[in-house]
């Protein structure tokens, strides 16, 4: 029984607000929402060339957030990255 309510909290933890649902992941330049908070920003190396990666919460759900600004990845974005 106490293995099925910490799965229930488990998953209770990553349900996301109407607005962070509504973020398009993984793909460049797709905007975010009013309630994310932007956090601090690091250069990761990505081959030859540094992308830009920010943190965000959401200040509604609680959710983590990150923002990669790879110009050379359409694919880079937000993503989930916990509470």
């Amino acid at each position: 029984m106490t293995e099925d309510l910490n799965r229930q909290n488990e998953l209770k933890k990553m349900e996301l607000c109407d607005s962070c649902a509504g973020i398009q992941r993984n793909w460049r330049k797709a905007p975010g929402h009013p309630e994310l908070v932007q956090g601090a920003n690091r250069q990761e190396k990505r081959g030859g060339h540094l992308a830009t990666v920010t943190k965000y919460r959401c200040d509604r759900c609680g959710t983590a957030w990150e923002y990669e600004n790879d110009k050379s990845n359409l694919h880079a974005g937000w993503s989930v990255v916990g509470r």
